[in-house]
């Protein structure tokens, strides 16, 4: 068989566009992805081209090279399994994306394109197609190189560019806090999945290498990286069915996440593995001796439970590992289905079985499709033993889950997981549409990715799958969302139940529906799936909206109706103009924007009427303090200055719109004013009276020479000023200066001027300013 790369044309070559010299010689000079380095999504520009040489090493590097791949190597694995225009696709994506890259470098100081060709080698494990491939080698190609997507569909194709696209995060949209950043371009991604299941693949082979390569990120980044996997990325690969994905996925994460435990598990089990290699050697060779006796073709072999399977046992029954007797397991893979219970037969036979501890998953697969027996018996000297018995179609399905949909395209094997996984999606598109934003999204998910499996019928024999824990209200929900929202009782193994029934395994049940029912919020203190959560709480937002509309609306027409108008005689299209000038959509939202309290009506009655925002004098309470003062252009409004920057009558003012404290007044050199300049609807122009009556609070800071009684000099000539000092700090600055803090009450600008004049006349006084925070 030719050599992938010296059977691509020159035409092809020039398509891609992508580097300066196409030979086939050339093509082997890909860069290697060594073990060990990498990160997570730190890139930095370098001069060090893509591909350096034909050992693919930077020509800086002089060290003992290390594990590699080549792209030479990914299109000899493509080889095995790919037509070879397929795989001169896949070439010709690499060509793209290293130009794309050129110049780019991860966390270790490695040319980046090594990271996609590593994620394209973990997918062609799985054996995926070669659009997905392609993908894979551009998936960070939209993100981080400023390529149109427009670009890749005309080089490529519509459905290369929207499995990037996918995968590709929210870089054009600025987010408060990371926590939405990543719910959001979670929330992008679990929508592009619901549309093509390879999204996620590609997004899974990227976090398993950048997990691989997590060793130079910072140890904090590394603990957060890690969490993140474990929380997330590994359940959803375990939801798929992926589990050679998700037992690595595991077992990164717990390393990095708790090194040191993981270090103190690692030794145990080398210990252990010790200690017991003489009793599993001798079952292996004892099972496999009698399933051969009867005529069964079965591969046996003892295995190791990985380190986070045993680590999450400990924290759940909460014992030490010595207590632990079943860290190693024996799994028996045979050929047909009849097999694998005949053999189950013989085992029983050979050793006595645990009462309890027979799981069916053959006739009831998991809801990631997996199938398997499991059995646990009592072998030599009492020690438990674990077995799984399945078919070998089985045992490659546990590893590929939804995968085994590409690796068996022409089979029956991996229909089941493909149509469990189809279903999942479903419900993650029914719980995206109810969920209020991409942090409540991200959170039903979560729920529904730790599934401690429970199996119960419907009448009609339907088997369902619900997490442990389930009530009556998560089988309805699981049925239909109508059903969920009508239902008022149920009916569990024919026998009358509340809706708060937990179900155990086995059980029948009937729900119960009458055509009037709603959702109850009280049903969010016991539905445990994330699709029963998100239904209740998606139907009770929409009330709360509809009654919020209703709400602002009255409050909207009873401030209107000071300037004679009411919405009626504004009119609706007025009404729309201006809520399309504060970012909404329609006067409906601007109602409940009213109503939920988060817009003040008389400023909107004011925009609405056409007054200029100022009035007669109105007194109002300062915050925190019983005195009062008197800001002209609030009447009827709750009124308090701002803490942070104190401001006092001369200063300029001008007022915000806070929800639950009301107008909140700033001097107008705030820097607390600059996130709000993309917030001017919630501005409001006052401006202090003629004559204000009360005492303000301000600060000011003065600093003074290290001398006795300085503090008692500044005291006296602030008193002698006509003030009250409310509150003093002092600290030692440098040995030779002191730095008093005051807060004091003044009646103006003028007033404290006077004060800080007669400061700068003490000979102490080295420096005096007024604060703000």
């Amino acid at each position: 068989m030719s050599t992938p790369v010296a059977r691509i044309s020159a035409p092809l070559l020039a398509a891609a566009g992508a580097v300066d010299a196409p030979e086939a010689t050339r093509a082997d000079a890909a860069p290697e992805v060594r073990s060990g380095s990498g990160g997570d999504d730190t890139r930095a520009r370098s001069p060090i081209p893509p591909e350096a040489g034909r050992t693919g090493r930077p020509a800086t590097e002089t060290k003992a090279r290390k594990p590699r791949y080549l792209i030479s190597d990914l299109c000899a694995d493509l080889d095995a399994y790919l037509a070879p225009e397929q795989v001169s696709e896949v070439y010709r994506a690499y060509l793209y994306g290293a130009e794309a890259h050129a110049g780019q470098q991860r966390q270790s100081g490695e040319p980046y394109i090594y990271h996609p060709i590593a994620v394209a080698r973990i997918l062609a494990e799985l054996r995926m197609d070669h659009k997905c491939l392609a993908a894979a080698i551009l998936h960070d190609v939209l993100e981080d190189t400023g390529k149109p997507k427009s670009e890749l569909a005309a080089l490529f194709d519509d459905e290369v560019a929207e499995l990037v696209d996918g995968v590709s995060k929210l870089t054009q949209i600025d987010f408060p806090s990371r926590a939405e950043a990543q719910a959001a371009n979670f929330r992008k991604m679990m929508l592009a999945m619901t549309r093509d299941i390879r999204v996620i693949l590609i997004k899974l082979a990227d976090r398993l290498h950048n997990m691989r390569t997590l060793g130079v990120m910072a140890p904090e980044k590394r603990r957060r990286i890690s969490r993140e996997t474990l929380e997330i990325y590994a359940p959803i690969a375990n939801r798929l069915g992926i589990n050679s994905l998700r037992l690595e996925l595991e077992d990164l994460g717990f390393r990095h996440l708790w090194p040191w435990r993981h270090q103190v598990l690692e030794a145990a089990v080398r210990r252990a593995r010790q200690h017991q290699r003489e009793l599993v050697s001798n079952v292996e060779t004892a099972v496999r001796r009698r399933l051969h006796q009867e005529g069964i073709d079965a591969d046996v072999f003892g295995r190791e439970k990985h380190l986070f399977s045993i680590y999450r046992k400990m924290q759940e029954k909460a014992k030490s590992f010595k207590e632990l007797v079943d860290v190693f397991a024996f799994r028996v893979v045979v050929e047909r289905v009849d097999d694998c219970y005949r053999a189950l037969g013989q085992v029983h036979n050979l050793y006595k079985p645990v009462p309890g501890k027979f799981k069916d998953y053959i006739a009831i697969p998991k809801s990631n499709g997996y199938q398997s027996l499991h059995t646990v018996l009592v072998g030599p000297q009492g020690a438990p033993i674990e077995v799984q018995i399945r078919t070998r179609d089985m045992h490659r399905i546990a590893d590929a889950g939804i995968a085994a949909h590409w690796l068996y395209k022409n089979a029956a094997e991996g229909v089941g997981a493909k149509a469990l996984a189809d279903d999942w999606l479903q419900n993650l598109l029914e719980m995206q549409r109810d969920s209020g934003d991409s942090q409540e999204f991200l959170e039903h998910v979560k729920i529904d990715l730790f599934p401690d499996e429970v199996y119960v019928f419907t009448p009609k024999g339907r088997i369902l799958v619900l997490p442990k824990g389930a009530t009556v209200v998560d089988f309805a929900y699981a049925i239909h969302s109508d059903v969920g929202n009508t239902c008022v009782a149920a009916r569990i193994d024919r026998r009358l139940s509340p809706l708060r029934s937990v179900l155990r395994s086995g059980q029948t049940v009937e729900i119960i529906n009458a055509p009037g029912a709603k959702p109850n919020a009280a049903w969010l203190n016991f539905v445990v799936t994330g699709k029963a959560r998100a239904n209740v709480r998606g139907y009770l937002k929409n009330l709360q909206a509809q009654e919020a509309e209703a709400l602002g609306k009255r409050m909207l027409n009873a401030e209107l109706a000071r300037f004679g108008l009411d919405v009626d005689s504004v009119g609706e299209s007025v009404i729309g103009v201006y809520a399309r000038e504060v970012h909404l959509d329609t006067p409906a939202a601007l109602f409940a924007e009213i109503g939920l309290g988060n817009r003040l009506p008389l400023l909107v009655a004011r925009r609405l009427a056409g007054v200029d925002g100022t009035g007669a004098e109105t007194e109002v309470p300062e915050e925190g303090s019983p005195r009062r003062l008197a800001i002209r252009g609030t009447e009827g409004m709750v009124v308090n200055l701002a803490r942070c920057c104190r401001p006092i009558p001369g200063d300029a003012i001008t007022g915000l719109f806070s929800p639950g404290k009301g107008i909140v007044v700033h001097r107008c050199e705030c820097r607390n004013l600059g996130e709000f300049q993309s917030k001017r609807d919630k501005w409001l122009e006052v401006e202090w009276s003629d004559d204000p009556k009360a005492e303000f609070q301000t600060e000011i800071r003065v600093e003074v020479g290290n001398r006795r009684g300085a503090l008692a000099t500044i005291a006296a000539a602030i008193a002698e000023q006509g003030s009250n000092i409310e509150y003093v700090n002092s600290r030692e600055k440098d040995g030779v200066t002191s730095t008093l803090d005051f807060t004091i009450n003044v009646h103006s600008r003028a007033h404290l001027a006077t004060i800080m004049r007669r400061l700068r006349q003490i000979p102490l006084v080295v420096r005096i300013s007024r604060l703000a925070r």
